[in-house]
């Protein structure tokens, strides 16, 4: 499929409103989701693909630009720019208390990770505060890259008490089946999420450009008796994840 035909002036009409940029960058996102445009095709140069569009240079540049951010394409120093592999959004529930391994089990993905820091150490005042730790308590860190199908798609930091957790080293796959085995498994959690740009050396982990769309978690996990077990710090790709939040209409009070 050559490119004259995927940004022909009549693709450019059908993409819709809005301005000239925005349409110029729906076709070629729509080229690459659906494979006209394949992983490793290179773009022409910017004045290239102006004249073949039939837009300014200011116009591609601004398509590009989004089209960089998003991750779906990637700029090579000295060589250009390249179609980056698509990938595929998960949803995840914000109703269930679940591990990374247990959820994207449950989808079929195989899952593996990078280990970027597994340890006791003494513990910062935020993990203190947390996790309600008393003087000359230690902490078992855990910091991983998670994987899904080969596509990093999160990091996560997480650290828990030692009571809890004395060996984490034994964690080799999912944190919540360790804390299971010692009868610490959380049952319930309050998550606080915003939205971020990734920065280096993040993004170089998740395989996304510098400054791309993240989603920051912070997790506290509780046991029944009401202690916290587990706080966590996550990165999620933003290009990869929506969180999703099951809602019912509340009851009106007969009083109002």
């Amino acid at each position: 499929m050559i490119l004259s035909t995927i940004l022909s002036p009549d693709a450019l009409e059908k993409a819709g409103r809005g301005p000239l940029y925005m349409k110029l960058r729906q076709v070629l996102e729509d080229a690459i989701r659906g494979g006209k445009l394949e992983q490793g095709d290179a773009l022409p140069p910017e004045r290239d693909l102006a004249e073949i569009a039939d837009v300014s240079r200011v116009t591609v540049r601004k398509a590009v630009d989004d089209l960089v951010r998003d991750g779906l394409l990637v700029r090579r120093h000295g060589s250009g720019t390249f179609v980056s592999k698509p990938v595929s959004r998960v949803q995840q529930s914000l109703s269930r208390l679940t591990s990374f391994t247990e959820d994207m089990a449950r989808r079929g993905f195989t899952t593996r990770a990078e280990v970027l820091e597994q340890g006791v150490f003494h513990p910062t005042t935020d993990e203190m505060v947390m996790l309600g730790l008393s003087a000359g308590t230690m902490v078992a860190r855990i910091s991983r890259l998670r994987m899904a199908d080969g596509t990093p798609l999160a990091i996560e930091r997480a650290s828990i008490s030692t009571e809890f957790l004395p060996e984490p080293e034994r964690v080799t796959s999912s944190l919540y089946a360790e804390l299971d085995r010692s009868g610490a498994r959380p049952v319930r959690a309050i998550q606080r999420i915003s939205a971020c740009n990734v920065k280096e050396p993040d993004a170089e982990l998740l395989g996304i450009p510098a400054g791309a769309a993240g989603l920051s978690i912070e997790r506290v996990s509780y046991l029944g008796s009401g202690r916290v077990v587990e706080f966590t710090r996550s990165l999620y790709r933003g290009d990869a994840y929506d969180f999703v939040a099951e809602m019912t209409l509340a009851e009106s009070d007969p009083a109002e």
